[in-house]
């Protein structure tokens, strides 16, 4: 998937309130062939709409950011093994 995003000229990141162990955990367990960056402190994630309920963990969005770093799409809860693959299709 990775190596797809490279020839787009784009990168996939994902970003998880999960310490960095259970990140590891998750990326193994689903293959992910790119960062997930570790936001336990919820910064990012009330950012772009995933931190709903602070009681749970994040909602799954999905967001595309162009090169000049504006948000071109955001889409609500998405499947994290489905979605890269979806949304590089739109690119």
């Amino acid at each position: 998937m990775k190596h797809d995003y490279e020839g787009k000229n784009a990168v996939i990141v994902g970003v998880s309130f999960d310490t960095p162990t259970d990140n590891k955990k998750f990326a193994d367990k689903n293959h992910f062939n790119f960062p997930l960056i570790c936001d336990t402190d919820r910064t990012i994630g009330t950012a772009y709409g995933a931190n709903v309920d602070p009681q749970k963990g994040a909602q799954r969005v999905g967001v595309v950011i162009d090169r000049d770093g504006k948000i071109k799409e955001w889409h609500q809860r998405v499947d994290p093994r489905a979605w890269p693959a979806e949304v590089i299709k739109t690119l």
